[in-house]
């Protein structure tokens, strides 16, 4: 028989929720995707939140200038969140997941995601998941913003250069032929945004474990992360 860790560690045990912060294409998706599936937590990418607020933003004409209308779409929108294994999002009960990763959501994301009144919406919505049992919450603002109080913080860093043939390949995965010069402009850009935003930039926590993923294989992270949780809940 397969080993388990499920079977030999209480789930009562395990720390919750787990936050996972760190710039785009560092890896905290692929890491919360790992704690799902080894340990039975429940995963959301919190990103894709805000994508799918860029997406109905998109749809509906509401421009990312317009700070007041982006607010009150962030409030009344149908947005639905079902967090497993991976996350699925709903907008007025269409599945749009797959909409997400599109050229025009990716290029629009960071300027609404930048809006004071959007992310505290989005915020209230991720405690309320964050309520709902053993939970990994991957994001920008988890360990400092969403949940401060969160027992166990990662926070992942990436060489630029790293980042971008990440995003790359990433993007080939999604059906997106991205060149790595233009991930390489792109990870820049989000980044410089991401950084100096007013509501909620992105930085690590005082107590979050920083792990530099620039020369390491995804299941040497993966390892790494999960020997911290099993000690956690040991």
């Amino acid at each position: 028989m397969a080993y388990d860790p499920r079977d030999v560690i209480d789930r009562s045990r395990l720390p919750s929720p787990i936050a996972i912060d760190g710039p785009a294409a560092s890896g905290k998706s692929t890491l919360g995707h790992a704690l799902a599936e080894e340990f039975g937590y429940t995963f959301l990418d919190t990103g894709l939140m805000y994508r799918a607020f860029t997406l109905a933003a998109l749809r509906e004409g509401v421009l990312a200038t317009d700070e007041t209308a982006c607010t009150l779409l962030a409030e009344t929108v149908g947005m639905r969140v079902e967090a497993g294994e991976t996350t699925v999002i709903f907008l007025d009960h269409e599945d749009v997941t797959e909409w997400l990763r599109s050229p025009e959501v990716e290029a629009n994301v960071s300027a609404y995601s930048a809006i004071r009144g959007v992310r505290e919406e989005l915020v209230r919505k991720q405690r309320e998941i964050a309520c709902t049992g053993p939970v990994v919450l991957a994001g920008r603002d988890i360990g400092t913003v969403v949940l401060p109080d969160a027992p166990l913080k990662f926070y992942l860093v990436a060489s630029e250069d790293a980042r971008a043939r990440r995003r790359a390949a990433q993007a080939g995965a999604w059906g997106v032929n991205q060149r790595t010069g233009d991930a390489h402009r792109d990870i820049a850009g989000r980044d410089t945004v991401d950084s100096s935003r007013a509501a909620s930039p992105l930085r690590a926590a005082s107590d979050a474990i920083v792990v530099d993923t620039t020369d390491m294989g995804l299941q040497d992270v993966v390892d790494l992360v999960l020997e911290r949780v099993r000690c956690a809940a040991s």
